[in-house]
């Protein structure tokens, strides 16, 4: 089965574009490395919980929405290798100061595939 990599991440809403165009150049070089899918999803339905919720994961503030994203890998190695891969990929070099959402409250961790329904 495969490997998928998930993340929450809080992102301000005046950054939605930024947000997009840096996921849309990073998105390639994960799939040049080996991923099979790379998702990314803006935030339209996320309830107030009364012990936890979306926005409460990331520590979500005012003005700021949540995106859930998450990469299909075909196994766990592939997804060792890619990021190392990424991460060091002088396409993907930029100054921490101009990231669109904070790196500080993303959410994310690896997840072995135990059931899959698809057509």
């Amino acid at each position: 089965m495969a490997y998928v990599e998930g993340f929450l991440v809080p992102v301000p809403e005046a950054n939605k574009q930024a947000y997009l165009e840096l996921a849309a150049r990073a998105a390639p070089l994960f799939r040049e490395y080996g991923a099979l899918e790379v998702v990314e999803c803006w935030g339209s339905d996320l309830p107030d919980g009364k012990v936890t919720d979306f926005r409460m994961a990331v520590k979500a503030e005012d003005g700021e929405n949540v995106v859930f994203s998450w990469i299909v890998y075909p196994s766990k190695a592939v997804r060792d290798d890619a990021v190392q891969k990424v991460f060091t990929d002088p396409r993907m070099q930029m100054d921490e100061t101009e990231m669109p959402f904070s790196g500080q409250r993303m959410v994310f961790g690896g997840f072995d595939v135990i059931l899959k329904d698809a057509d």
